[in-house]
């Protein structure tokens, strides 16, 4: 199982991972790692069925494994299979209560089918550590949704000052939440601050680490936020080269999504239309937790920009002219957040 492991972990050679992981089912025959590795693999090559083929195997051999149910939760995510990942975050929740990060991914789920009441619900008890940025920036995004951030301002700020250097770079990545729950208040410019010291905590990050399609991502932002276009279009250029979908489609889409905010941001409405309808057509793992959905594009205020754009962006990623009951106004429709938990 090691050398499985080390091909599909480390060496991204999905052929030989498997095949190593398909000899030690000899010695494990009853053993529920190997059909979730195979899941992983399959997953990770865009392969569904197989996939849920294997994690359903695995889930008869091992009913109890909190993880493993999560993981398979994730794909249903991924699909927007949205009930039937409920049932299995549900499953999660019988063996482990409370669970903060299985709490937000069902949070996750409610904003994504636009029930914001529901996701404050489970959102609102949650108290998140400092160091939790998991769980605040889910509420961040909450507040930004509802079109009501004032409150969890506060909250982002007294986090912010004293920063865990520990966490890297994802504390600039709470100060860009920061600058969009500002810049939805319509203080702009405190806005406009925090997401300067943002690229200023983040730009040391991409000398380290300048493959990191994430940090990149949230350097787009940055940028976008700053009015810096040909910046953030250069950022969103060197995250897709750093992760393509062809290379990997269940990250790759995650840099088109950055585009597609971009695009909506910077007056350049006929590119993100067209990269949602790329995403609205594909599963993902989003950065915000939950691959776009109508809902959330309606609730997003970074598309509403697309509001104007000429055409409305549906589930299948048609275009469509505004309807004369609209008064000619078109709806466009779009989230974030970080939660990358797939393998």
């Amino acid at each position: 199982m090691a050398k499985g492991f080390y091909y599909y972990s480390c060496l991204k050679d999905y052929n030989n991972a498997v095949r190593y992981f398909e000899q030690a089912r000899h010695s494990l025959p009853n053993g529920s790692r190997i059909p979730e590795s195979l899941a992983y693999i399959a997953r990770r090559r865009g392969q569904w069925d197989r996939s849920e083929s294997y994690f359903n195997e695995a889930e008869r051999l091992d009913p109890a494994n909190a993880n493993l149910l999560t993981q398979h939760a994730i794909s249903y995510i991924e699909l927007r299979r949205f009930p039937e990942a409920l049932r299995k975050l549900d499953q999660v929740l019988d063996i482990t209560p409370d669970d903060v990060d299985t709490i937000v991914a069902k949070a996750d789920i409610a904003q994504a089918e636009g029930d914001l009441p529901r996701a404050s619900a489970l959102l609102a008890p949650l108290h998140p550590a400092a160091d939790d940025t998991n769980v605040l920036e889910a509420q961040v995004y909450q507040a930004i949704l509802e079109r009501r951030p004032g409150q969890v301002i506060s909250r982002v700020k007294d986090v912010l000052a004293t920063p865990d250097q520990a966490l890297g770079y994802h504390n600039g990545e709470l100060r860009l939440w920061l600058g969009w729950a500002q810049e939805a208040t319509g203080d702009h410019a405190a806005a406009r601050d925090s997401w300067q010291r943002a690229r200023g905590e983040l730009e040391p990050f991409i000398k380290e680490q300048p493959e990191n399609y994430q940090l990149l991502g949230d350097l787009a932002l940055a940028n976008m936020g700053l009015g810096d276009k040909a910046a953030a279009f250069e950022m969103v250029a060197r995250a897709m080269d750093a992760i393509p979908i062809e290379k990997d489609p269940i990250d790759g889409p995650q840099p088109v999504e950055i585009l597609a905010r971009v695009a909506a941001q910077m007056a350049e409405p006929d590119r993100a239309i067209a990269a949602l309808q790329k995403l609205l057509a594909i599963p993902y793992d989003s950065p915000s937790g939950v691959p776009l959905t109508p809902a959330l594009l309606r609730l997003d205020p970074m598309f509403d920009p697309l509001r104007n754009a000429g055409g409305q962006v549906t589930q299948r990623g048609e275009r469509q002219q505004p309807s004369s009951r609209s008064g000619g106004r078109p709806i466009a429709i779009l989230p974030f957040e970080n939660l990358s938990l797939s393998f």
